[in-house]
Parts: C-alpha cells; sequence; structure tokens
C-alpha cells in the first residue's frame, strides 16, 4: 500500500503534510474535528426523527421482558463486541438505586468463543450459547456496523426459534440484517463511516437503556 491509498492518510491528512507550520496544521484538526462531530450530530438528528417512536416501543417491550423474569444477551464481533458488553454493564449496574437487571455480553467468555470456533466455526459463537441459555421471555440484542455478520444471523434466528425478543442494531443500509424476518427490532444509522455508524449505535443504545429503565421505574 503506497502512502497515497494509506486510509489513514485519507482520514487525517494534515499527519502527512509536508509542511512545518504548526498553526496550519492545527487548523486542519480543528475543521476535521468538527466536521465529524457535525456528521454525528447531524445521523443522530436523523435517528431521532425517525426512530423515536419505534425506540419507545422496543424499550417497552424489553421492561415487559425484565418485569416476567426475563434476561439480556448481547452480541457482536470486535468493537461491536465491546459495544455489547457495555449494554450488559448498563443493566447490571443502573445506577441510582435501581436494581441490576440480568444481562450478558456472549462474546465475554474466552473460553467459551475459543471452543465453539475451533471446534465448530465463529459463525455458531452466539447461536449455541442461546441455544444453551435462551428463554421465551428472554431478550437477544446484536451489534453490526455492516449488518452482515454470519454469526448475528444465526444468533437472531436461534432467538426467534425460542420465542426470545430480539434487537439489531446496523449500519450502511441494514446489510443481511435488513432482510431478516426474525429481528423484531431493527435499528440503523445509515451512514457509511464505521466511526460515524458505531457513535450513532452508542447514542441508540443507551436511549433504549434508559428508556427501559424508566418504563420499569414504576414496579
Amino acid at each position: 500500500m503506497t502512502r497515497q491509498d494509506s486510509p489513514v492518510e485519507a482520514l487525517y491528512p494534515f499527519l502527512y503534510a509536508e509542511t512545518s507550520d504548526l498553526s496550519a496544521v492545527l487548523a486542519q484538526v480543528r475543521a476535521s474535528t468538527v466536521a465529524k462531530t457535525e456528521e454525528i450530530a447531524e445521523l443522530r438528528r436523523e435517528l431521532a426523527a425517525r426512530e423515536s417512536a419505534r425506540l419507545a416501543s422496543c424499550a417497552r417491550d424489553m421492561a415487559a421482558r425484565f418485569a416476567a423474569g426475563g434476561r439480556l444477551f448481547a452480541c457482536g464481533n470486535g468493537g461491536s463486541a465491546t459495544d455489547a458488553q457495555q449494554l450488559a454493564t448498563l443493566f447490571l449496574n443502573p445506577g441510582d438505586g435501581m436494581a441490576a437487571l440480568p444481562a450478558f455480553g456472549l462474546a465475554n467468555d474466552t473460553s467459551v468463543v475459543t471452543a465453539l470456533c475451533n471446534d465448530i466455526g465463529p459463525e455458531v459463537v452466539f447461536a449455541r450459547q442461546l441455544a444453551a441459555f435462551g428463554r421465551r421471555d428472554d431478550i437477544a440484542v446484536g451489534l453490526s456496523t455492516s449488518g452482515n455478520s454470519e454469526n448475528l444471523l444465526r444468533a437472531f434466528a436461534e432467538a426467534s426459534r425460542r420465542g426470545m425478543l430480539s434487537v439489531g442494531l446496523a449500519g450502511y443500509e441494514g446489510g443481511r440484517m435488513a432482510e431478516d424476518d426474525s429481528i423484531d427490532y431493527l435499528f440503523v444509522a445509515p451512514s457509511s463511516s464505521v466511526h460515524r455508524i458505531q457513535e450513532a449505535q452508542t447514542t441508540m443504545y443507551h436511549v433504549l437503556w434508559e428508556l427501559t429503565l424508566a418504563s420499569l421505574e414504576p414496579r
């Protein structure tokens, strides 16, 4: 890969500028930061206008599952696995004196994940865990930037077979997840930037968390 083809240089050209003018570099840094901030702000506004009613409906359904004794299982790959773990942590430690809710990140157990990857294949790492633990009142949440992750699609299929509530977060135009009838709620961040998609997904799952807790509070 040549320097001109570097994706890092495409994102941050000021780091590779052949100049020692610090003021010019700082101006480019500021312009780049402002542009990225405007991009995510606009994407969040678009999602709020388009998805607010469905986010509220999804949160009510999640609250009903928790109230019935259900648990949340979250999954994703790479950075999305970290987001899945964060979502589980939010419910386990909601703060403000609220009771912890049962939530699990399915990518957390390295022994289970590596065993399934090695013995069978990475496409089953989440579905096999849902097959073992999933119940009708439970919730399955899957996060993907592309919407094409095979192991998430299999997890949603398994969740559907077990009567679980399924929630998907995707980017671009939704990928294969947008074609999957087994997902009860799919929220798509319509962007071609992985960075903006993940930032928007973080906003959406925090909104779902807050609205779910608000629906549970009277109980």
